[in-house]
């Protein structure tokens, strides 16, 4: 069974909103990996969900062990120098070997 059979299952048990939150996705991006037309990193999607729904974790040179779709979240935020960690994410990121999905798993 494909990630998106498995999404899917959980879409019809939950709401598509609900599922897109806890993968830290919109709900639009859901609907379009759904109909199979989403021309983004299909990739990270998937991470996201095992992260979510599956607890597929990965390794994070910062945080150590932390949830694949946590990870992705750190990815996307932009560069802010509130606290050294969120610093220290923001460089590590660059080169990371979880960079988009990519699996590090632990």
């Amino acid at each position: 069974m494909s990630f998106v059979d498995e999404l899917r299952d959980i879409c019809a048990r939950q709401s598509q909103r609900a599922v897109a939150e806890a993968m830290g996705y919109s709900p639009a991006v859901i609907n379009l990996v759904l109909k199979g037309k989403y021309t983004g990193d299909l990739t990270a999607v998937e991470q996201a969900f095992k992260g979510a729904f599956q607890a597929a974790c990965v390794t994070c040179p910062i945080l150590g062990a932390i949830p694949a779709h946590r990870c992705l979240s750190i990815q996307r935020q932009p560069f802010a120098a509130t606290n050294h960690q969120r610093v220290l994410l923001f460089k590590a990121c660059k080169t990371c070997i979880n960079r988009k999905g990519k699996s590090n798993e632990c």
